[in-house]
């Protein structure tokens, strides 16, 4: 078994790989640039019609409103990435890495465009009258080549349900259990339980059930996660300045700050780029392909319109809350530092640092009932994406077969729960990374589709 892990550690640092973060950040560049980098112009736009009236009535074709549908997906990308991965980054990078996270976020908002308004315009109704959608549905109807088209979405459907059961099933619960232990003393099996017979409550009613938990639970996590990150930032205020300009030089030249030292963390610029970068890109998860799967469920009068409103999902994902987890960390002076046994402080021990030189003992309170939150909502948010999925590979008899799927959905909850996990953190990497590639060929086979799309609809956006 030792050596069955060791192998597929490897196989999960070749997979995310420099070639891989390279095709996706790529991608994004290419898009922004050939799409005259229109997705950027356009933020307000997206932002003020995210939160228009019209956003959050159901109109037209969709099971959901377009609000819902992207509070269903920020569900499941606002995650722990957010809290752990910006640490890891930040721990493995150097402050640095922060910078790299935030441009791979740019690119992202243009490829989590691109991949939301082409699942809106080649969605379909299944057998039970429900929409169905995402990256396999735009391989298989959109590519002029149906052969290698539904090859791809088939590879893309597969990879996607097996991702659910690790990055979107075991390991969050995992999250869960171990944040519930360390701050309330609760045993695992008993939070496992719990967290099992609730998804299972949640995803049972489909889409509907989804979207109402998300509405209710995304923004609260956000705001309450928000609001005690600031607090510890304004409790630091001093050392903003300095925290900032250390983030600003580290990222592009880490010698210029103590030779490139940090306490016990030795940083380069090779490293602040690929932990930056891979932290960024694991966050928001931007040409994964997964927020797509959730888009087509809105109700929706134009996909390019649809598509802006999905790009916010990366923009609060990225540019705002884990800009805020980086500036917690290196406004409070813990980066580097070591426990009373001498030990570096990373992963949560270190975020819990940060916040408690502000909120004290409560800070650890704070990251964990973060961590709860934001790991539960990533929970029954991609148990939408495999659903899709697996309905996807089961047209036939799409009812059963989502049944059985939310069944088992909900008992690994509890094996997550309860489990050591490493194994299987490292399989679902190579999910994930799997998931990216048959998406990120589709997004550069429709590249031009895609501009055609853009730019019809501008006029649109001028004319208001």
């Amino acid at each position: 078994m030792g050596q069955f892990s060791e192998w597929v550690s490897k196989i999960d640092s070749f997979v995310w790989g420099p070639a891989t973060l390279i095709l996706l950040v790529g991608t994004g560049l290419y898009l922004t640039v050939y799409l005259n980098f229109l997705p950027w112009r356009n933020l307000v736009y997206s932002f003020k019609e995210t939160f228009s009236k019209e956003a959050r009535k159901k109109a037209g074709k969709g099971d959901i409103s377009a609000f819902s549908s992207l509070m269903a997906a920020s569900a499941a990308t606002i995650g722990t990435g957010n809290i752990v991965g910006v640490t890891t980054a930040m721990y493995a990078g150097g402050p640095g890495a922060l910078v790299w996270m935030l441009i791979s976020a740019c690119f992202g908002l243009t490829t989590k465009f691109a991949e939301c308004m082409l699942s809106i315009k080649y969605r379909e109704v299944n057998e039970n009258g429900e929409i169905a959608g995402g990256p396999m549905y735009v391989m298989k109807n959109a590519f002029k080549n149906k052969t290698f088209g539904k090859i791809l979405a088939f590879f893309f459907a597969v990879f996607t349900a097996l991702a659910t059961f690790g990055i979107g099933n075991m390991t969050q619960a995992n999250s869960v259990s171990s944040a519930v232990e360390v701050a309330f003393g609760v045993d695992t099996r008993i939070t496992g339980l719990m967290i099992t017979v609730l998804t299972f409550i949640i995803i049972i009613g489909g889409i509907k059930s989804i979207s109402k938990a998300s509405d209710f639970l995304v923004p609260i996590m956000a705001v309450i996660y928000m609001l005690g990150g600031l607090i510890v930032i304004i409790g630091n205020i001093s050392n903003v300045p300095q925290g900032i300009s250390q983030i600003l030089t580290m990222a592009f030249n880490p010698k210029a700050v103590g030779g490139g030292v940090l306490g016990t963390i030795t940083v380069s610029f090779a490293n602040a780029v690929r932990y930056g970068i891979a932290r960024g890109c694991f966050s928001n998860e931007a040409g994964l392909g997964s927020a797509a799967i959730t888009a087509p469920s809105g109700s929706s009068e134009d996909p390019v319109k649809h598509g802006y409103i999905f790009m916010m999902d990366v923009f609060f994902d990225t540019i705002i809350i884990c800009t805020i987890t980086g500036l917690v960390l290196a406004s409070s002076g813990v980066l580097g530092t070591t426990d009373a046994n001498g030990v570096a402080l990373e992963g949560i021990p270190l975020i819990t640092a940060a916040f408690s030189t502000v909120l004290g003992s409560f800070g650890k309170y704070a990251v964990s009932i973060g961590i709860i939150l934001f790991a539960f909502s990533t929970i029954i948010g991609w148990e939408y994406h495999g659903e899709k999925a697996v309905e996807y590979l089961f047209r036939k008899n799409v009812g059963k077969s989502v049944l059985i799927y939310r069944f088992i959905f909900s008992l690994i909850v509890y094996v997550g729960a309860t489990t050591t996990l490493q194994l299987v953190w490292n399989i679902s990497d190579i999910m994930n990374a799997l998931m990216a590639i048959p998406n990120l060929i589709s997004l550069l086979v429709l590249s031009k589709e895609i501009k055609n799309e853009v730019l019809r609809f501008q006029s649109t956006i001028e004319s208001n």
